[in-house]
C-alpha cells in the first residue's frame, strides 16, 4: 500500500465521536478519529513495512502515526531518529505506543538511563514506558538496573511532570510484577510514595494504585499474563 492510499483509507474510517475522544486525551486537531480496531485491521493487511511507517509518522497525523507504531521494523529504528521523533511529540498516548516499538529495538537498553533523565518530558516518559515494555515482553533487564530505577522513581515521582508521573508509576508496577525478587521492595516503595496524582484531563482514565495493581496482577499471573496499565 502507498502512503496516499493509506491516508485516504484512514480519513474515510474516521468518525467525529472517536475524534472527540482522542482530542479529550490531548491528540490535537490533526486527527481523523480512527478506532484502534480499524487500525489493527489495516496493520494486519500491511504487516511490517518500515518505509511506509516512516512516511506515516512524518505526516504528523495522529491516526497515521498510531498505525506507524504497528508496522515499524524495530530492528531498523535508530537511536537518533527515535529521539528526534519522541522529542517532537506533544501527545502522551502516542509516546506510549511508540515505546512498544522502542522496547524491541537494538538500542533500547542503552538509552533508558539517558531518556529517564531527559529535560524533555515526552522523552523522559518514553524512557519509563520503554522500561516497562521491556520487562513485559523480554524481561531481560537486570535486578541491579531495576533497583536503580526503583530508587530514582521513589525519589523523583512527586515532582516529575504530570504524564511522567503516570509512566513512572507504570514502570514501578512492571518491576513489581515481572521482577519477583524485587516485588517486596517495590511494595514498600509504593507505600512510601503513596497515592500518585495525575491529571488525566476531561477523560475517565485513572491512575492505578501500584500496590493494589501489583497484588492483583500477581494473583492472576498463573492464569494469564499480566498487563501493564495504559491510558
Amino acid at each position: 500500500m502507498q502512503l496516499q492510499e493509506v491516508m485516504s483509507q484512514l480519513k474515510s474510517l474516521g468518525t467525529e465521536q472517536t475524534r472527540k475522544t482522542y482530542r479529550r486525551h490531548g491528540s490535537g486537531d490533526n486527527v481523523f478519529g480512527v478506532s484502534f480496531a480499524d487500525l489493527y485491521k489495516i496493520a494486519k493487511k500491511i504487516k511490517c513495512n518500515h518505509e511506509l511507517a516512516c512516511q506515516l509518522w512524518e505526516t504528523q497525523n495522529i491516526d497515521a502515526q498510531s498505525l506507524a507504531t504497528m508496522i515499524f521494523d524495530p530492528k531498523k529504528l535508530d537511536e537518533k531518529t527515535s529521539a528526534k521523533w519522541i522529542g517532537s511529540l506533544d501527545y502522551h498516548a502516542l509516546g506510549m505506543l511508540f515505546s512498544g516499538c522502542l522496547a524491541k529495538s537494538t538500542f533500547s537498553r542503552k538509552v533508558i538511563d539517558e531518556w529517564t533523565e531527559s529535560d524533555n518530558q515526552y522523552l523522559r516518559q518514553a524512557g519509563y514506558d520503554t522500561l516497562a515494555q521491556i520487562l513485559k515482553s523480554e524481561n531481560d533487564l537486570s535486578d541491579q538496573l531495576c533497583i536503580k530505577h526503583l530508587e530514582k522513581i521513589e525519589c523523583e515521582i512527586s515532582t516529575a511532570p504530570n504524564r511522567v508521573r503516570y509512566s513512572m508509576n507504570g514502570a514501578l508496577i512492571a518491576i513489581g510484577v515481572y521482577k519477583p525478587n524485587l516485588t517486596e521492595s517495590v511494595l514498600k516503595s509504593a507505600d512510601r510514595i503513596g497515592k500518585v496524582e495525575v491529571d488525566h484531563g476531561d477523560t475517565s482514565c485513572k491512575t492505578p494504585d501500584a500496590r493494589a495493581y501489583i497484588m492483583k496482577a500477581l494473583s492472576r499471573k498463573s492464569k494469564t499474563k499480566a498487563r501493564v496499565p495504559s491510558c
